[in-house]
């Protein structure tokens, strides 16, 4: 344990970087939770837009986890996610939303409400782990998240475009 504390008061800002590790370890856990939910909305989105957009976004979460590998490799770390609790209540309320709205007409912009309080959890995150990854000199973890914050920024303005050009129309 003395050799990993020395390692990271070599770093800068070493005492970020226990918050750091256990912040990506909660990532991991969301986004292979969330690989299962987005399973669920596709499934359960009538809009064939809104389906292919959750069949995009769980490509995509295939390779946020295995980017976030890549991440803890370039840590010399082996890659173990932990359960996210914020990510399991997000994809309770999912499962909560398509219970209540099966077969109603706002059942889509209910889904689009459910996915993009997620994709805002996980750009919070990402937006954190950038942050860090930059202060302890982390640069390819860095590169990696931001890939990674892009991607998940892109696919929230994906869903609000979705919502204003067809899903919230028919909703209402």
């Amino acid at each position: 344990m003395a050799t990993s504390t020395q390692n990271n008061q070599q770093m800068p800002n070493a005492h970020l970087h226990e918050l750091f590790v256990d912040e990506l370890k909660d990532i991991l856990g969301a986004e292979k939770q969330l690989l299962k939910g987005l399973k669920k909305l596709s499934k359960a989105a009538e809009s064939d837009e809104l389906k292919q957009a959750f069949d995009q976004h769980y490509e995509q979460t295939e390779g946020h986890v295995e980017r976030l590998k890549e991440v803890f490799s370039s840590l010399n770390m082996s890659a173990r996610g932990k359960k996210c609790k914020a990510m399991e209540g997000l994809l309770e309320e999912a499962d909560e939303i398509i219970d209540s709205f099966e077969g109603d007409p706002a059942l889509d912009a209910a889904l689009i409400s459910a996915a993009q309080k997620v994709e805002h959890y996980e750009i919070a995150s990402y937006g954190c782990l950038v942050t860090y990854a930059k202060l302890m000199e982390h640069s390819e973890a860095e590169q990696l998240l931001q890939q990674t914050l892009d991607e998940e920024k892109q696919t929230d303005s994906l869903l609000t475009d979705i919502a204003i050009s067809s899903v919230n129309e028919s909703a209402s």
